[in-house]
């Protein structure tokens, strides 16, 4: 099954011979052997032990818990550390290496507004009705794209992913009536903000796990630089994803499966509901197995290239 979404209160959770029993006093009673999950999602309050967690993080089964109220991560829990110190040790060096970091750059950004082209494109083609709106998107982000040269720094590209999102967002505001035509997170203020939102974060802990399990330090990234409690490197890596998570989004809506009714407000934030949410990690786990797969790629092919320059650490 992959992803087991604990998303019901008062729900007991207890080890049983490397099976995950799930107790809820109103759908009984679930085993799960753990051999087949690959992550636990909490959203609500559950009761469990901490050699539960123990197990899973044994078993390779990450765990992230997600606050109840805005669905906003609260923590990992993730598996026992890989063993390559030597390849970690090629990825901090890497860290005072500018011109790696610049082609680590160029990738992900001109990767990133390729996808958003793209989705415009897509949506031109449904909705013609928006065409002024999103040929002006596609615009600034075909001019953006045509400045992403190769010899561009870090800098300017940030510069150039920033100049474009103004116009791709406004373009995805057109397909989002009522988004407000932004991107706003803390809280988000409407049921696309909360949705994209939610998405992001779900995809981030795809990454944080790709680049655990690769053995690489998900909180040293090239693009993002290292700050204090970010996962720098998973915020790399998701950026690519972003215009696949904002499609997802859009036909989400766009095909009413998830409506306005399925949220409600609480100071300021808008908040997905528990019928929605059923409805949304039931599409998101269907979506998401294409980012996944490309995040063990990427986690793949970056730990290969790092390890030609690892330095030979000696045996115990």
């Amino acid at each position: 099954m992959g992803t087991l979404y604990l998303d019901r209160r008062h729900a007991e959770l207890q080890l049983e011979t490397g099976r995950l029993r799930v107790r809820h006093p109103e759908t009984g009673l679930r085993d799960l052997p753990i051999a087949l999950l690959e992550r636990v999602v909490i959203t609500a309050g559950v009761t469990l032990e901490s050699s539960l967690l123990a197990a899973l993080a044994s078993a390779g089964v990450a765990v992230l818990i997600l606050n109840p109220r805005n669905l906003d991560r609260v923590a990992f829990v993730l598996g026992r550390p890989h063993n390559d110190l030597a390849l970690r040790l090629s990825q901090y060096r890497h860290l005072d290496d500018s011109a790696w970091q610049a082609r680590w750059a160029h990738h992900l950004v001109t990767a990133k507004l390729r996808g958003q082209r793209q989705l415009l494109g897509d949506a031109l083609t449904q909705r013609p009705d928006l065409r002024l709106a999103l040929v002006k998107g596609g615009e600034r982000l075909d001019a953006a794209l045509a400045r992403c040269t190769a010899d561009a720094s870090p800098e300017s590209l940030r510069g150039q992913e920033g100049a474009a999102a103004a116009g791709y967002f406004q373009a995805l505001g057109a397909l989002f009536p009522g988004s407000g035509g932004g991107r706003q997170r803390r809280p988000p203020p409407d049921p696309v903000n909360a949705l994209l939102s939610l998405t992001y974060t779900l995809l981030h802990f795809d990454a944080v796990r790709a680049a655990y399990a690769a053995g690489l330090d998900p909180y040293l990234g090239f693009y993002h630089l290292p700050a204090f409690g970010r996962e720098s490197l998973a915020s790399d890596l998701v950026e690519p994803l972003r215009p696949l998570a904002d499609h997802f989004v859009w036909r989400l809506f766009a095909e009413q499966t998830i409506r306005p009714d399925h949220f409600s407000r609480d100071r300021g934030a808008c908040i997905l509901g528990k019928a929605g949410r059923a409805q949304f990690y039931t599409r998101f786990e269907e979506f998401a197995a294409i980012p996944r797969a490309r995040l063990r790629r990427q986690c793949r092919a970056l730990a290969r290239v790092l390890r030609r320059t690892a330095p030979v650490l000696p045996d115990e």
